[in-house]
């Protein structure tokens, strides 16, 4: 789910959770996804529609809560 449509589910309520794992490509890496409260998951994706990866687990925090998400699991 790209950035935009993170804001605008969240903001209707749609999100139920937020989880940031390690990604199993890169272990160095941290990637999150969002499950709607149907009970499918989706990850933050780019324009390009491609799976948003971060180095930093500070970034990845950052711009979650640049998306209006205040709660997130992470799992390591």
């Amino acid at each position: 789910m790209k950035r935009e449509h993170v804001t605008q589910r969240h903001a209707e309520g749609h999100i139920s959770a937020t989880h940031v794992i390690q990604n199993p490509a890169n272990s160095g890496e941290w990637i999150v996804f969002f499950k709607k409260s149907a009970g499918r998951s989706f990850f933050l994706v780019d324009d390009n529609d491609e799976v948003e990866s971060f180095a930093r687990l500070d970034d990845l925090i950052e711009v979650v809560r640049g998306l209006g998400i205040k709660f997130a699991e992470i799992h390591m």
